[in-house]
């Protein structure tokens, strides 16, 4: 076909530039996020109304829920989660990302932040794959195998993650075949099983004494990033957080353990083989000192009540709660009254907070953009 005029040469090549980006898309982006209980997530979606009372998280909860006060659903984020129940028993969940992919169906862990932020800054169809189950150590249940005898949980995440991209339209639906997918990252979040391990780590309490997590680590990136065929495939390792930031200064018995292991998490981050491609995120960042404070204080309250109960004998219910509310109401302020309705978990677990939570998928979210960029 000849063309006239150079401005009509000009527009049909620009139509077909057009019609050719609409047939041809970028592929799937595919995120991994695997770990233990707290990547499974213990924050129930009762704590999310205490985010908005903080000023700095405000905005926060402003997108994970909609105009109702509801837990969004994201239009552009699917999430395909393997697990298991209170028996062991292996469970799946798969959708479009909301609410409820945490360790419960009312419950959320990282995943639903970390696909709110993702499909805000990329605008396009993304598909999280996250593997996550309590109680579990890298040194021997998740070892990679490049570091040893391959742990039964690295097996079972990588096989549920090649099971969902062997055939990805039966979690996304509109996936396209001829557009494929990209793994475009991978979050790491695990560690409290391997810090209390005195015995695998017997020197824990010494500088370098989680050395063997660092190394162990390292294998695991080297080796997913294999299985994967991704080999700067960008990967977030999160930090252990609990308990917010140590005081170094005025340490007690647990901050040489505590400290010691965050550092070895990041370890790897600082390695020039991953320079650009591995980023630490210290979750510690998204603890919340205020439900601290008033967690201790209603402690406190628990044990006058213990020791009244001991003066007088056992209180009957009603006498009990009313006693026990007027103790709570005088001694807490209503912040730290609003803070406890945040918490519904242990704080091995981040309080089971969703500001907690919420805030450290929006870390990893953020540590993971800046890599891609």
């Amino acid at each position: 076909m000849q063309y006239s005029t150079p401005w009509l040469r000009l527009a049909c090549a620009t139509s077909l530039i057009f019609l050719s980006s609409l047939t041809h898309a970028a592929p799937l982006k595919v995120f991994i996020l695997a770990g233990q209980s707290n990547m499974q997530g213990h924050a129930r979606v009762s704590t999310f109304n205490y985010i908005g009372m903080d000023p700095k998280t405000a905005p926060l909860l402003k997108a994970m829920t909609n105009s109702k006060g509801e837990p969004v659903t994201c239009d552009k984020v699917w999430i395909s989660y393997s697990s298991e129940g209170r028996n062991q028993e292996p469970t799946l969940k798969e959708g479009k990302l909301t609410a409820g992919f945490g360790a419960g169906d009312d419950k959320i862990g990282p995943e639903f932040t970390f696909g709110i932020t993702m499909e805000k800054a990329l605008d396009e169809p993304i598909l999280i794959i996250k593997t996550a189950w309590g109680g579990k150590n890298l040194h021997s249940q998740f070892r990679p195998p490049s570091a040893g005898e391959p742990g039964e949980y690295y097996q079972r995440m990588v096989n549920h993650v090649n099971k969902v991209l062997a055939d990805p339209k039966k979690v996304y639906p509109d996936y396209n075949e001829k557009d494929g997918y990209e793994i475009a990252g991978f979050v790491w979040f695990q560690g409290w099983n391997d810090m209390v391990d005195s015995k695998t780590y017997p020197q824990r309490h010494m500088p370098g004494g989680y050395d063997l997590y660092s190394d162990t680590l390292r294998h695991f990136i080297r080796d997913v990033r294999k299985e994967f065929k991704s080999p700067e495939m960008p990967f977030v390792i999160g930090v252990l957080g609990v308990g917010g930031k140590l005081d170094l200064e005025n340490p007690n018995r647990y901050t040489p353990i505590h400290n010691g292991f965050r550092m070895a998490m990041a370890a790897p981050a600082k390695d020039s083989e991953f320079k650009g491609n591995v980023a630490a995120v210290f979750t510690e960042e998204s603890w919340d000192e205020l439900q601290d404070q008033a967690l201790e204080k209603r402690g406190q309250v628990n044990r006058e009540m213990k020791e009244l109960e001991k003066e007088k004998g056992k209180l009957d219910r009603s006498e009990r709660e009313e006693i026990y509310n007027e103790k709570l109401t005088k001694l807490l302020s209503k912040e730290e009254l609003a803070a406890l309705d945040g918490v519904s978990n242990q704080g091995f677990h981040y309080h089971g907070s969703g500001k907690i939570l919420g805030g450290i998928g929006k870390q990893f979210a953020e540590a993971m953009l800046s890599m891609m960029k």
